[in-house]
């Protein structure tokens, strides 16, 4: 999960800094500045692959039955590379809950 903590200072301008607790995966972070920055309210990330929690690069993020095409149009506005976009209920102690959105995006070697 990925809580977005705000931070103004001021030294002869005024600024912001963007903090995600705990840290973002430097392998999705560019796809979930660009979508937090386009008004996306994301809430769990992972760049995916071994190791990880997620098999491919994973956004998730809230959001009513339009929102996950806002997203989608931030996302290819942004050159970023979607391979997927899913409106899904997770399963939690046996109930489903949601719905959410995710967007996984194309995993390219480095």
């Amino acid at each position: 999960m990925n809580d977005l903590i705000k931070v103004n200072y001021d030294n002869d301008r005024q600024t912001e800094q963007k903090i995600y607790s705990p840290p973002l995966d430097r392998g999705i972070q560019h796809e979930v500045e660009i979508l937090v920055e386009g008004g996306i309210e994301t809430y769990e990330s992972c760049e995916g692959g071994v190791g990880h929690c997620y098999p491919e690069p994973t956004v998730r993020f809230h959001g009513p039955r339009s929102e996950g095409f806002k997203a989608l149009a931030i996302a290819l506005q942004n050159d970023l590379k979607p391979s997927n976009l899913r409106r899904i209920w997770p399963i939690i102690d046996g109930e489903p809950d949601g719905p959410t959105w995710e967007m996984t995006f194309y995993h390219f070697s480095k």
